[in-house]
């Protein structure tokens, strides 16, 4: 566990918005944890910084996960069981399970973020969710000062959720993650419209795990910006979820609204469509905006305040409100 003093976290969050840690600790072992969090009990903790906005110009002390390992702890013929450190990078993961011929993350290729953070959002692109191959993991409790296991079916996971976001929210750190990977036979999820298409038109009819990899990378990087260029935290919003009857009802001003069916009541509609048609697509204020090819990601083109940021997030869900009666939630975490 090292410690510095008056650092600056414009680093630390892919936003790239200039804020103060009067206090950084850097957390490099899982041990790290209990003894830093009883240390500093109201110490914010980050990780890769790309799912949260800061909100302050300074903060008092500031967590910084950087716990790394990845090994495996159990296999058998189909299955392996990996652990990873909360810190570790969740592409690293990803790029390290398909060179071990380990299947099932490879979907979710090229998310920014660490491992730790992937349960709390029940991270998913192209058909597979985090949920579809956690395990567990290792959560340590503040209130008790202790660390426990808890299961996947523990974990309350819903669309871009979890127990972690609601019940336990600020209750506990993440430390371990657990994973049940397939070794040799693979289920291949290729049913994604996206993912589909950009198969097809490379000629890949039965793709490796590699494939599917490089196919859903060659996606992302196609529509997403950099953060390490563009300032941004992906997806702002979650698409939303709404009754079948409200859907009916909009289909009849907007015959073209898009749709995913949640369940026989349900439907989930594409955040990005209702911000387009709301006239949002690529517009840009001052150093903020909607990227051109996504507009549910907002950027920072360089110079922009957290509260330029937060002006754009209220005028959008403001606009959206009014046109479709549907409320944005953002998906990044505001801090």
């Amino acid at each position: 566990m090292k410690t510095e003093s008056r650092v600056s976290l414009k680093p630390f969050n892919t936003f790239g918005l200039q804020a103060m840690a009067r206090k950084l600790v850097v957390l490099e072992d899982p041990m790290d944890a209990p003894a830093a969090l009883e240390q500093y009990p109201d110490g914010m903790i980050i990780g890769g910084g790309s799912n949260i906005l800061l909100s302050q110009d300074n903060y008092d002390v500031v967590l910084l996960n950087r716990i790394k390992g990845i090994q495996v702890i159990e296999e058998n013929t189909d299955h392996v069981l990996v652990a990873a450190g909360s810190g570790v990078i969740w592409h690293e993961l990803v790029l390290w399970a398909i060179a071990q011929g380990y299947g099932g993350l490879e979907n979710l290729s090229l998310i920014p973020g660490t491992v730790g953070a992937a349960p709390i959002q029940n991270i998913g692109a192209y058909g597979v969710e985090l949920k579809d191959v956690l395990e567990g993991l290792n959560y340590y409790m503040y209130e008790q000062a202790r660390s426990s296991y808890v299961a996947v079916e523990h974990c309350q996971f819903g669309y871009r959720d979890s127990i972690f976001k609601n019940e336990w929210k600020n209750k506990g750190f993440i430390s371990e993650v657990f994973f049940r990977l397939t070794r040799g036979q693979h289920y291949i999820n290729s049913d994604y419209k996206a993912l589909k298409n950009y198969l097809e038109d490379k000629d890949i009819a039965h793709p490796s795990i590699r494939q599917i990899s490089n196919a859903v990378i060659a996606i992302r990087q196609s529509k997403l910006p950099d953060w390490n260029k563009i300032g941004n935290a992906g997806s702002f919003f979650k698409n939303p979820v709404i009754k079948d009857s409200f859907f009916e009802s909009l289909k009849m001003d907007y015959p073209g609204i898009p749709s995913y069916p949640v369940n026989d009541r349900l439907k989930k509609i594409p955040a990005a469509w209702l911000i387009q048609e709301a006239g949002f697509k690529g517009i840009r204020f001052g150093s903020v905006g909607t990227y051109p090819l996504q507009p549910l990601v907002l950027v920072n083109y360089g110079g922009a305040s957290a509260s330029d940021l937060l002006h754009l997030k209220d005028t959008i869900q403001s606009a959206v409100l009014d046109i479709f009666g549907i409320e944005l939630t953002p998906e990044v975490t505001i801090l």
